[in-house]
């Protein structure tokens, strides 16, 4: 079993965010990158717990619960959401401020969603307490890592014609 895969997202490659703009600038550090790469590596794990956590969820219809395609309609909700957070982590490496903003709140609202459905999914015993916890712990470890991404944004000279940020 190849366990790099468990987590169904591409693995991250330097290489796919260089432009010819940066020919002979690679040796330059940049935190923007370097913090979007831990994250991206900290969500590949948050995946590979969420995978494992809802391929043996327990969606058997309970008398006072919520029917079987209820928790399954969840699951995709949630992968969806996961994968989304992945795909607006890369695409934030476009550079644009407001771009990178805009992937910012999905990424977080994303999250929160994922960690505030496993407390959800534990208390109607969908998912084992451990792996809902898990979950929850790797987000929090995750939020960390969101928290210094941001913190490397630099404003640009391109306005965001919505207003929201300014």
């Amino acid at each position: 079993m190849d366990f790099d895969k468990l987590s169904h997202l591409p693995e991250w490659n330097d290489d796919d965010f260089r432009d010819e703009e940066e020919e002979g600038e690679s040796w330059k550090p940049n935190p923007t990158r370097e913090a979007c790469k831990a994250l991206y590596l900290q969500w590949q794990q948050v995946m590979i717990m969420l995978n494992g956590a809802l391929d043996s969820m327990n969606s058997e219809e309970k008398e006072d619960g919520f029917p079987a395609a209820y928790w399954e309609d969840h699951k995709a909700m949630l992968l969806g959401d996961g994968y989304q957070v992945a795909v607006k982590i890369r695409s934030s490496e476009v550079g644009l401020y407001t771009i990178r903003m805009e992937n910012a709140s999905i990424i977080r609202k994303n999250a929160q969603f994922i960690k505030s459905a496993m407390l959800t999914m534990m208390a109607e015993e969908v998912i084992d307490d451990e792996h809902g916890e898990v979950i929850r712990e790797e987000i929090d470890k995750f939020r960390l890592l969101f928290r210094e991404w941001v913190s490397t944004f630099q404003k640009d000279e391109y306005e965001d014609e919505w207003g929201l940020f300014i």
